[in-house]
């Protein structure tokens, strides 16, 4: 018989803090910087746009494609296998392999000379994230009770502005400094030595003596059908809308945010290094901010209700997309960036309380599982799509806006978050359901309570 290891989920609140607490700790800071420094490359390469287009000489459409559907497509198709095995309890070690391939594949960029070359290993840089982001959300839904989960990822989600700040900070400073080719050798460097700390000190649960599992040891999961998993999956309403809000706002989001840097060094003469410090101040101070403020207010009001939860999200979103398109509109860059930093302001508040809400929705044994399915969608979607679609626009605005065509582009994309927000406002009406039954299905599959 296989034996059970109790994770936060099958230990009493107060035992996991006994037991757990500091080790629970680690697991969080770990991979917290893991995922903030497989970040770092796709803001590394917003900068270098410019840079890599005068070098190589591509237009705005292929540069679109390699932040788009090249590395999209790969990350999206290749998350759900990969989030499979990492629900069958092998998320440790998956995030250890992941994390070593996408260092290797980020310091080969520097090495490219076509634009064939740098698709292809956007494509390695996809695999690495592609089993990483479902893993680690998984492992810290494990380690952290529904009650806590807001709080939690809104630690966690910290990576995305602390990518934010070092991609755009650094990179912007080495692009000028040694060029990007370089660059991209010195941002994979930090991805090998925690590769490598994964390897040696994650475990996936907490052992019944309290302490850390063994590496043989495997978290408590039911072995469950991967096509179960997908028809749990299509009967969840809230999942469902879910998925749709979030390829809504990869396309929206993704199709802005990677053309930003080329926006601002276009529109306004900045440099790489001035557009990468403006951006990391930016992204990391309105990014920590609203990301901390959006896991403090759920806990606070709206603790267990996740219904709540869905509608401030709703709110947030309609008025990201009310000040978007005030950034393309501003007459001087310095009011631009106020924009842009309230809205990422509203954004990030979103954060912590929706993959909460995505982790709680679905039983234990499927929570990697569900965050790769939904990122399958969102990558496909918005990732894949939006920045290619980005730059088709500007190419075909540029015979009659000249310079400014990727400052329209952008504008006719930046309401989009307002769609987003119909979204998750239908997640709000279904939700309390859909959480009895990801409960009831997790008493079928022998897991406990969520």
């Amino acid at each position: 018989m296989t034996e059970r290891i109790e994770t936060s989920e099958s230990l009493p609140p107060q035992t996991t803090a006994v037991r757990g607490a500091g080790y629970r700790t680690y697991v969080m800071v770990v991979v917290l910087l893991i995922m903030a420094v497989t970040h770092i490359d796709r803001m590394a390469l917003g900068v270098a746009l410019q840079s890599i287009k005068a070098e190589l000489h591509l237009s705005d459409t292929e540069l679109g494609l390699l932040t788009g559907i090249a590395y999209a497509f790969f990350y999206s198709i290749l998350g759900v296998p990969l989030a499979w095995v990492a629900d069958r309890g092998w998320r440790a070690q998956i995030i250890a392999v992941a994390t070593g391939a996408w260092a290797v594949a980020v310091a080969a960029i520097g090495l490219a000379h076509s634009f064939v070359q740098l698709a292809l290993l956007r494509v390695g840089a996809a695999v690495g994230e592609a089993g990483n982001t479902p893993a680690t959300h998984s492992l810290v839904a494990a380690y952290y009770p529904r009650s806590e989960r807001p709080r939690a990822f809104s630690v966690f989600l910290l990576s995305g502005p602390l990518g934010l700040f070092l991609g755009y900070l650094v990179a912007g400073r080495l692009n000028d400094a040694v060029g990007w080719r370089l660059m991209f050798v010195l941002l994979a460097a930090p991805g090998a030595v925690l590769a490598l700390l994964a390897a040696l000190t994650l475990k996936d649960a907490v052992g019944l003596s309290g302490e850390t599992g063994h590496a043989a040891a495997r978290p408590a999961v039911a072995m469950v059908d991967y096509r179960r998993s997908l028809e749990l999956f299509k009967a969840n309403r809230t999942f469902r809308s879910i998925a749709m809000s979030m390829s809504v706002s990869y396309f929206f989001g993704y199709g802005v945010l990677q053309w930003k840097p080329t926006f601002f060094i276009r529109s306004f003469g900045l440099t790489s290094t001035q557009v990468g410090a403006w951006f990391a101040l930016i992204y990391g101070a309105a990014g920590l901010v609203g990301t901390l403020a959006g896991g403090l207010i759920s806990a606070k009001f709206a603790r267990e209700d996740e219904a709540r939860q869905l509608k401030g999200i709703t709110v947030a979103y309609i008025a990201a997309g009310l000040v978007s398109p005030l950034i393309y509109l501003a007459p001087n860059y310095q009011l631009a960036l106020v924009f842009l930093a309230v809205n990422t302001l509203f954004i990030a508040l979103a954060n912590g309380p929706l993959f909460a809400t995505i982790q709680t929705v679905v039983p234990a044994a499927q929570r990697a599982t569900a965050v790769a399915i939904i990122f399958l969608m969102a990558n496909l979607i918005g990732m894949g799509l939006g920045p290619l679609v980005a730059g088709m626009l500007s190419d075909l605005l540029r015979s009659s806006v000249g310079r400014q065509s990727m400052r329209y582009a952008l504008l006719v994309l930046s309401p989009g978050y307002c769609w987003c927000a119909w979204f998750f406002w239908r997640a709000s009406r279904s939700i309390g359901g859909d959480v009895v039954d990801a409960q009831a299905a997790g008493d079928r599959l022998g897991e406990s309570r969520i």
